[in-house]
């Protein structure tokens, strides 16, 4: 359907147009493809006999791209968008109350005993305990919404689309808060050189926020 639709745009203005798309080769692997075609010939009607068209294998090049929108955009380690993606979204969440009229909320989450685990086992045991956060997290949110790790020990949860009375807004976010809360106090089972199971309790703000009435800051 896309190629056809290159050649009814040649057809039509002489082109160059241009599509990048995939196809499936015959070992089964996607592949992304570039196709250019461009009309290079018409008879005396006006009408095109003759098409030129490049196709190349463009991949390499989008899985370098994905890579560097990985970097940009999200944690290394947690896999979690990343403060860049998280101002982004927030923006986003804000203009989209203010025309809905829905509350939305942010909550900032700060672990209270991460810091003596860092000093006594070391970070690559630290690093186990963060995963296992970020899993637990976005276990407890819908899809929609965002779990961001704002850097180091500290994320970010964005509650998108709550509910339009702030009562009943405020209601829900407390309890995913609460829900969150038990969550990330459960023992955390982690390998390495951990003798036993480590407790880590968290702090967690909230802010209910509607249209853009409030700086993202």
């Amino acid at each position: 359907a896309l190629l056809s639709s290159i050649l009814q745009a040649c057809v039509e203005d002489g082109g160059p147009h241009i599509a990048e798309y995939r196809r499936r080769a015959k070992d089964g692997h996607w592949r992304w493809i570039r196709s250019i075609g461009k009309i290079v010939h018409r008879n005396v009607d006006g009408q095109p006999e003759r098409l030129i068209g490049i196709h190349a294998d463009i991949t390499d090049r989008k899985q370098m791209e994905e890579q560097v929108r990985q970097l940009a955009f999200y944690d290394p380690l947690t896999g979690l968008p990343n403060r860049r993606l998280l101002n982004d979204r927030l923006s986003q969440a804000m203009a989209a109350s203010k025309r809905s009229g829905r509350y939305c909320a942010l909550m900032f989450i700060d672990l209270d005993n991460f810091k003596p685990l860092n000093d006594t086992h070391g970070h690559e045991v630290g690093d186990l305990l963060l995963i296992e956060v970020a899993d637990r997290m976005k276990r407890c949110v819908r899809e929609m919404d965002t779990v961001a790790r704002f850097g180091g020990d500290e994320f970010v949860v964005l509650l998108d689309d709550v509910d339009d009375e702030r009562d009943a807004a405020l209601e829900t976010v407390l309890s995913i808060a609460e829900k969150l809360r038990q969550a990330l106090n459960l023992p955390y089972k982690l390998r390495g050189s951990m003798p036993a199971d480590w407790h880590c309790s968290s702090s967690i703000g909230v802010a209910v926020f509607r249209g853009q009435q409030e700086d993202m800051e």
